[in-house]
């Protein structure tokens, strides 16, 4: 019997990923991103500069821009998914603004990001607390409903998140959330803080079977020396008798065990496998890795059935709008109710992977 052995693969068709390249920046950098594809990455120096490389056919990194985005260090960059157009890039200085940069595709190199959507090379969209500058940022966008979120936490602690339904309009952000993860910390401490959104397009499918609801976001946050999961959950709001939904962020659980400062933050995509991954880096010298389980029950009468996991429980709702109408107080009654209710939501347990 006689075998065939399938021939080698060309260089040209088996091309291996290598960055190798000069980026030059004249200092120190201090940031970098790829975007979805990893054939386009951006780098952020001290200088406040920003260079955007494209990676080419024959595998060399060319300079596509390169302007000054900041007045000091640029701290965070990201780029944003690309079936947004135009193509944007988020980024986050040393000294508190939050800039969001578009790329006009039929401009010349060099001015591709400084001057598209902007007038003498603005960005399209930037701000900054009035209060505490931020130090770390994360956006999320949802394909589906084509909404994105920017999240902003501050020196304070303070986190503030955004929320804009019109991709095509840049400017437009209104507030979603805002609250504190952590005490502020004292004056001349030293501080480290990271948000980072959860990267996967709805929670894991135990999740779902313990009623988190399917377009729930997820951040984690690090403040200090403490980590924490929020996830997002809907509340009823009344006003001057009229009821209306909207959704706020919730502590599911605080992860623990770490003995400094937490320098950095990641949660992992692929969460199919049934539990979240978050993996941080502590000025102890560790690195660490959790395994992030949401608890269910199983004589909860679900099945693992995505109409049972993705379908919205609308008599559950209703059954719990009619209870909130049954202990709505009268004209003469003296108990005070708050405006608004929290529906019960799952906790998560958090352990070393």
């Amino acid at each position: 019997m006689t075998t065939s052995v399938p021939q080698s693969p060309t260089d040209d068709e088996n091309k291996s990923f290598d960055l190798n390249l000069q980026h030059g920046h004249k200092d120190l950098v201090q940031a970098i991103a790829f975007n979805a594809y990893g054939d386009r990455c951006a780098t952020g120096s001290v200088d406040g500069k920003i260079r955007v490389f494209n990676r080419h056919r024959d595998g060399t990194w060319r300079l596509c821009d390169t302007w000054s985005a900041h007045g000091g260090e640029v701290v965070e960059l990201q780029w944003l998914p690309s079936t947004i157009y135009p193509n944007l890039i988020a980024s986050l200085g040393i000294e508190g603004w939050f800039r969001l940069w578009a790329e006009n595709p039929s401009a010349a190199p060099g001015r591709r990001f400084c001057a598209a959507r902007s007038v003498n090379g603005r960005p399209a969209f930037d701000t900054r607390s009035a209060r505490s500058p931020y130090r770390s940022f994360s956006m999320k966008h949802n394909e589906e409903t084509r909404q994105t979120y920017l999240a902003l936490l501050a020196t304070d602690g303070r986190l503030t998140v955004y929320e804009n339904d019109q991709p095509e309009n840049l400017a437009e952000y209104a507030l979603f959330d805002e609250f504190s993860i952590c005490p502020k910390p004292s004056r001349g401490e030293e501080v480290s803080f990271r948000v980072r959104f959860d990267p996967n397009p709805e929670p894991c499918y135990t999740a779902l079977r313990a009623g988190v609801p399917s377009d729930a976001l997820g951040l984690v946050v690090a403040g200090m020396n403490s980590v924490k999961v929020y996830r997002t959950r809907e509340i009823s709001l009344e006003s001057f008798g009229a009821k209306t939904q909207q959704k706020e962020f919730y502590l599911a659980v605080e992860i623990t065990g770490h003995r400094g400062l937490v320098r950095d933050v990641a949660w992992a995509p692929g969460n199919i496998r049934g539990y979240d991954m978050i993996a941080t880096a502590c000025q102890d010298g560790y690195a660490r890795v959790f395994r992030i389980d949401t608890p269910y029950s199983d004589n909860d009468g679900k099945s693992w059935s995505a109409s049972h996991l993705l379908k919205p429980d609308t008599r559950a709702h209703k059954e719990a709008s009619a209870k909130d109408d049954g202990n709505t107080p009268g004209p003469g009654s003296n108990n005070h109710h708050p405006h608004h209710h929290h529906q019960m939501s799952s906790t998560l347990s958090a352990s070393l992977a």
